[in-house]
């Protein structure tokens, strides 16, 4: 597998795990449980800040240039 590929590849599970992550935020406040509601949330939370911090790693790596002349 080829750099690009493995980007692309990343990128798209970001993407799938965006999606779902969508679908389980509006679901968390028919719970019932606030203690259970506020923990879901604040892992949530994190998930989607280290979801970020990847999906940032991935651009930077795109942009780099290989090349090497000057």
């Amino acid at each position: 597998m080829e750099r690009t590929e493995a980007i692309a590849q990343i990128e798209d599970a970001c993407k799938t795990i965006s999606l779902a992550m969508m679908k389980v935020m509006p679901a968390v406040r028919h719970l019932a449980d606030e203690e259970t509601q506020s923990d879901v949330l604040k892992s949530a939370h994190q998930l989607t800040v280290e979801l970020e911090v990847i999906k940032k790693k991935m651009i930077r790596l795109k942009g780099r240039d290989d090349s090497t002349e000057l």
